[in-house]
């Protein structure tokens, strides 16, 4: 690729990462990636986890009578 090639390149890229910071719908993917990403890394609440196994215990009496 030639010097002149290559700076066209370089000039389209930066005229797409311009265009890509001023849409507001990449705006708000890159907010939701981050918001996505923070919510991610949080732990599981206690209680949601007792919850769950409570669930786990019906289910398993449950399937255990259907099983009789």
């Amino acid at each position: 690729m030639t010097i002149q090639n290559q700076e066209e390149a370089d000039r389209n890229r930066a005229d797409l990462r311009a265009a890509d910071i001023l849409d507001p719908n990449n705006q708000i993917g890159n907010r939701l990636r981050s918001f996505y990403a923070a919510v991610q890394e949080e732990a599981i609440p206690d209680r949601f986890l007792d919850l769950l196994e409570k669930l786990d215990q019906v289910e398993r009496l449950a399937s255990s009578k259907v099983s009789e």
